[in-house]
């Protein structure tokens, strides 16, 4: 017959045992795979519609400037990076022939008002002598003929005067020739700006693009104080757009941020490129100024709000299945199937019309393909 020692040490081996048993079973069973969850619950929808390609941030007025006439550069007033006042000179190109021409025109135009006011003086006192003949032969002093002579040789001087008043204004005209031509010669800012480019140095020659051959502009003017996005949306989205639309603007180069906008304008046709899906463009006005320094250019996205409906129940449109069915929590964690009644959706949520429950938690994450309904699941509630 065993001691009651032994029989101590034996109960205690075998619950020593037995422990060991059930720790090894329970850490080498299978695990419910741990998954992604979010919760049902209530805020904004909005149905959207977002460009197919990325767009571009693109200055309201931007002009590439050429001289009218091509000619040797002899001087420079402003380089890259310039801020220029609307008629600001900008380059001025040779033309020492057109300043001659000028000074010619102009002494021209001094000797024929010289000349017309001797001709005119001479006019006015010949109408007088007219006029005292006149007088006199009223009296019989004169003959009828020399007052007749008298006249006609005062409508003789006044018709020299007024033919050399047309030479002053054919003078001042010439001038005039003479100041467009310089005037061709100086190019100058049609508005405010930045300049962004200039093409050309002093001495070299700069002529203005041929019709159907285009050659790089002599200054590049921006006028960065008003933006606008312009963006590819696809044909099928086009009818759903229209002027006037909210909508939100991201930039690559500012992550994490968004700008609301309005739509400007949808162009009036599609453009058709090779190997690309057929989209129209569409421009976006910011709503207001971006408090940061924003360079044209900038690759950027639109998400024009078409409809929005606030404090409906809505789930993440990346848990609703192609069949439209979700993933659901359901009893001792075991993921069920439910079909669900929708309306509003965009990328980021959808509304729930029926099938689902404000507090319900339903799966995010599709990659496993064990998981599935039927399954027991350890929750991980979605960030």
């Amino acid at each position: 017959m065993l001691k009651p020692k032994t029989w101590l040490r034996l109960l205690v081996a075998v619950s020593i045992g037995a422990a060991l048993a059930y720790a090894g079973w329970r850490f080498t069973r299978p695990q419910p795979p741990e998954v992604e969850l979010a919760t049902i619950e209530r805020g904004m929808v909005e149905a959207t519609v977002v460009n197919t390609r990325a767009g571009t941030v693109k200055a309201c007025r931007r002009a590439k400037l050429s001289p009218v006439a091509g000619g040797q550069i002899v001087k420079l007033w402003v380089k890259e990076g310039d801020r220029v006042k609307a008629g600001q000179p900008l380059l001025e190109l040779w033309s020492r022939d057109l300043a001659a021409q000028r000074e010619l025109a102009a002494r021209q135009l001094a000797t024929s008002e010289d000349r017309r006011r001797e001709a005119c003086i001479v006019a006015d006192n010949a109408h007088r002598n007219a006029e005292r003949t006149g007088q006199l032969a009223a009296r019989g002093f004169v003959s009828p003929q020399r007052t007749e002579d008298a006249r006609a040789e005062a409508r003789a001087r006044q018709a020299g005067c007024d033919a050399l008043a047309a030479d002053v204004k054919r003078a001042q005209a010439q001038i005039d020739v003479t100041l467009a031509g310089l005037e061709r010669t100086t190019l100058t800012a049609p508005f405010a700006g930045i300049v962004a480019r200039v093409t050309g140095e002093v001495g070299e020659f700069t002529t203005p693009s041929p019709p159907g051959i285009p050659t790089p502009p002599a200054v590049d003017l921006i006028d960065d104080t008003c933006l606008y996005v312009s963006a590819p949306m696809d044909e099928v989205d086009a009818p759903r757009l229209a002027p006037g639309q909210a909508a939100r603007i991201s930039l690559d180069a500012l992550p994490g941020q968004t700008f609301p906008g309005r739509v400007r304008r949808i162009a009036p046709y599609i453009t058709e490129v090779e190997k690309q899906a057929r989209t129209v463009d569409v421009e976006v006005d910011f709503d207001a100024p971006p408090r940061q320094i924003l360079l044209v250019g900038y690759s950027a996205d639109v998400e024009a709000i078409i409809e929005q409906r606030a404090d409906v129940l809505r789930v993440p449109t990346q848990a609703i299945q192609q069949d439209g069915t979700v993933l659901v929590l359901g009893k001792d964690d075991t993921l069920e199937t439910r079909s669900l009644k929708t309306g509003l959706s965009n990328w980021a949520f959808t509304e729930i019309a029926g099938g689902l429950d404000a507090g319900e938690r339903v799966l995010l994450s599709f990659d496993d393909e064990k998981v599935k309904a039927g399954v027991k699941v350890k929750a991980r509630t979605a960030p």
